[in-house]
């Protein structure tokens, strides 16, 4: 029989007393509704926020200049997919008290753990990839070649992951994802047709050719990112969220999954107002930066450079924490962000080489980051079908979830959501 895995008694403590402290300090105030959300507050915003990274950027840039206004359906019917999703993660995560990969390893055992951390592995790399490729092109802006600005940003990252705790790297995180509201911001001056936009955003139009279904099942994968599912569950773990505070955390996560689509929406409307506009085909972010200065103006230039820097930097953090993850809880070792740094630990170790390989390969000249990151993008959306299924097993298994195993109507709308993402990977095989 396996033993749970369990986190260690001084990190349950230490989450326990902050919670119930800052729950504590809002309710002698009189403001218990604000003080049960502010102690849960973090999950679901960064989960959220983090899809809008580079990559993301990316995919809604080349959805918006290449296809115009006519595909941006698929950001709020991923947002809405996200939303599910996202809650039935963070269910799991408060009832089980254990991250994605571990609650594998521990009811279907270590080898279907291990193939999990292989599958996010493989679909992972490839978007820390992009987070240091969209350092490196916001900084290269103003100049700052890729070999200094990866590497230097890898070691800054690693230092506030390592060093700092939980809830100050917490703080650092939800500072930095604020510089995303930029992009709404760009959107706004871009000046599009907003009757265009509103009949296009809730009425579905067909792509005419394969390059189109690549571009839905693209912002699919990268709005609805598996690592983004295990990460959301992996951190509501970590910051102790219970079943007795979960009707706040799925507040949280509406907040967070809605400002994801709608930023995504902005990047998207920026580009088709503008880039799609002049016939301008762009290859990533920088690009998409660069070619609105003539249109849109320097100021919006210098805002979608400031929102990629800003993603960029949060989305570094968050894809290796989530990465870290998986592969601490897929070998049984502890996994918080609140370890003891003085002692090797393996999700540390995980996090540093995931950030510094990343690094390395940004900053090689002349490599074409763009197939990399455009595809894994697609490898995402490819392997959300069997990500979303586990977690619909794992839902649905009294064994597991007991009393708070979902019911057939929370089943059911999983099953069709399940579906409709299967017939956009199999529309792309055969588009």
């Amino acid at each position: 029989m396996r033993k749970p895995l369990r986190q260690p008694a001084h990190l349950v403590a230490h989450h326990k007393r902050g919670i119930a402290a800052r729950f504590s300090e809002f309710r002698q105030t009189g403001l218990s509704w604000l003080a049960a959300f502010m102690a849960v507050l973090g999950p679901g915003l960064l989960a959220g926020l983090s899809d809008d990274d580079p990559a993301g950027i990316t995919t809604y840039s080349i959805l918006g200049a290449d296809y115009g206004y006519r595909l941006l359906w698929i950001i709020p019917f991923s947002t809405i997919l996200l939303v599910q999703f996202h809650m039935l993660a963070v269910r799991i995560g408060a009832v089980t008290g254990k991250g994605f990969v571990a609650v594998i390893r521990q009811h279907w055992g270590r080898y279907w753990a291990y193939a999990a951390v292989l599958g996010l592995l493989f679909a992972n790399f490839g978007t820390i990839c992009a987070e240091y490729a969209g350092i490196a092109a916001a900084l290269g802006m103003i100049g700052v070649p890729a070999w200094i600005s990866a590497p230097l940003a890898a070691i800054l990252i690693c230092l506030v992951v390592v060093l700092g705790s939980f809830h100050r790297i917490e703080k650092i995180l939800l500072v930095i994802s604020a510089t995303l509201a930029l992009y709404i911001v760009d959107g706004i001056l871009a000046a599009p047709d907003w009757s265009a936009v509103l009949h296009h955003a809730f009425v579905p139009h067909l792509p005419d050719d394969h390059l189109g279904w690549i571009a839905i099942a693209a912002t699919l994968g990268t709005t609805l990112a598996p690592w983004g599912l295990a990460f959301i569950q992996s951190y509501a773990v970590d910051k102790k969220i219970s079943v007795a505070n979960l009707r706040w955390e799925q507040v949280d996560v509406v907040i967070g999954s809605v400002l994801t689509g709608v930023i995504g929406i902005a990047i998207a409307v920026a580009c088709a107002a503008t880039l799609h506009k002049s016939a301008i085909h762009i290859q990533d972010a920088g690009d998409a930066a660069m070619a609105l200065r003539p249109l849109a103006g320097s100021f919006a230039t210098i805002l979608f450079g400031a929102g990629l820097l800003g993603a960029s930097l949060l989305a570094a953090a968050i894809v290796p924490i989530a990465t870290a993850y998986s592969i601490a809880e897929g070998i049984g070792a502890p996994a918080s962000l609140d370890l003891d740094a003085k002692h090797f630990q393996f999700f540390y170790a995980a996090f540093i080489v995931l950030s510094v390989a990343a690094a390395s390969v940004v900053s090689i000249p002349g490599l074409p980051l763009i197939p990399l990151i455009y595809s894994s993008q697609v490898v995402n959306a490819v392997l959300l079908p069997l990500h979303v299924l586990a977690l619909l097993l794992i839902a649905q298994n009294a064994t597991i979830m007991g009393a708070a195993a979902i019911g057939s109507k929370t089943r059911l709308a999983a099953v069709g959501s399940l579906l409709l993402i299967l017939a956009c990977v199999f529309a792309l095989a055969w588009a």
